[in-house]
């Protein structure tokens, strides 16, 4: 099992670059800014705007624009930075995520294992659905068998008045509580329809 583990790892992770191909090879996911520089007042609303898109790595579930850490601050202010330089919302999304991964979007696009995230909820609602409506079909179900079986009993959901437990110790102690409260001779009730009471 741990071979075949290995194995996949191996096809899976790609071996580390030495230190002469990682000079010469080129830099991934750095390309030309796709948008005009934005400067003023519209410079300050597109910051805020992608920093609420953001999440802050330190503060637990703030946006970028929300939280009040000095990362918060370095985040923002490379905002600016792409924008003033160029690089359309997409572009600074995808920086961010590349160095922090999808973690840091507040509203995660939906691919690969997200779909999890997007559907659990609604599959985990649905298999819940169907327990419960397989629950009640057979608990109704059982429910027509004892009634089938002996209406009475059924009725009450309780034991009928013959009823003894299977226990021959336990069987004689209700019978003689049973001639102590009721009165029964030998703690048998009397047949219905009889004149004892």
């Amino acid at each position: 099992m741990k071979r075949f583990a290995f194995a996949l790892l191996a096809l899976v992770v790609p071996p580390p670059l030495t230190a002469a191909q990682a000079l010469r090879a080129p830099a991934v996911g750095i390309e030309a800014p796709r948008s005009h520089p934005l400067s003023g007042a519209e410079l300050d609303a597109r910051t805020n705007d992608i920093g609420a898109l953001l999440r802050c790595p330190v503060c637990q579930g703030l946006s970028v624009a929300a939280a009040s850490s000095s990362k918060k601050r370095n985040m923002k202010a490379e905002v600016r930075e792409k924008l003033a330089a160029g690089y359309d919302q997409e572009q600074i999304l995808a920086s961010f995520e590349r160095s922090y991964g999808e973690f840091v979007r507040l509203d995660p696009p939906m691919r690969g294992v997200n779909w999890l995230v997007w559907l659990g909820p609604l599959a985990g609602l649905a298999v819940g659905g169907a327990a419960v409506a397989w629950a009640l079909k057979r608990s109704s179900r059982n429910a027509g068998a004892a009634k089938a079986t002996d209406p009475a009993s059924a009725a009450s959901g309780l034991p009928s008045r013959d009823t003894l437990p299977a226990d021959p110790r336990l069987a004689a102690a209700v019978r003689r509580s049973r001639e102590l409260a009721y009165g029964w001779p030998g703690g048998v009730p009397p047949k219905p329809g009889s004149s004892a009471s």
